[in-house]
């Protein structure tokens, strides 16, 4: 059996907790007993536990950017169109598991809110680094505005994190569905009116004027 190093043990151990209490509720001593380990080993690691929620956002940003693309390899169908539709495959994932408590990343967010903490700045980070994420993928679909078009499905998966965790109503990801289809569908109609309205002006005879 492979040793998890100590640092990845109390990272993990930490995201879990700091997700389930809230990230100002829990004490390092908390996540030591998670562990098993002494402050003295904690400090070898980790300065203070701020660090350690550093770590932490910076491990689970990691964490979402490959379960991403996987997802998007997995599901997607190997079409720009449905691999953008997969991206709600992935939030759907979050949204059935039992100990859903809304984005990792908002929470952090929430609890540091000003902007100039580093803690809010990492969170901010990794939501825009997701934005970017979808809208690379709503490019691929040749949408004539693929950074509205992200930032609106973006907005839906805002919107179905807090639902979903506030309301715990189990049609959540089906309305976000919805409402992200609508949206896809509205982009790739223009698209296409665009294709066939260059098609026929160049099928259109010359006049003998």
């Amino acid at each position: 059996m492979v040793k998890v190093p100590t640092r990845e043990r109390l990272i993990e151990a930490a995201s879990s907790r700091f997700y389930r209490d809230g990230f100002r509720n829990v004490g390092i001593d908390q996540i030591l007993t998670d562990v098993g380990i002494s402050k003295t080993a904690f400090y070898k690691h980790f300065e203070s536990k701020d660090d350690l929620l550093l770590a932490a956002l910076d491990g689970k940003g990691d964490w979402l950017t490959g379960i991403c693309k996987q997802v998007i390899w997995e599901r997607g169908g190997g079409t720009p169109e449905g691999q953008l539709r997969s991206v709600f495959d992935l939030v759907e994932m979050f949204l059935v598991q039992e100990d859903f408590h809304g984005c990792f990343f908002v929470r952090a967010a929430m609890e540091f809110p000003m902007p100039s903490e580093p803690v809010f700045q990492v969170a901010a980070q990794n939501k825009h680094k997701f934005i970017e994420f979808v809208t690379v993928l709503a490019k691929n679909c040749q949408v004539k505005a693929p950074d509205e078009l992200a930032r609106k499905l973006c907005l839906i998966i805002e919107g179905a994190y807090v639902t979903k965790h506030v309301t715990q109503n189990p049609r959540t990801i089906d309305i976000a569905r919805e409402l992200a289809d609508m949206a896809i569908d509205e982009a790739l109609r223009q698209v296409r009116e665009e294709a066939e309205g260059s098609s026929a002006g160049e099928a259109a005879p010359l006049s003998d004027s």
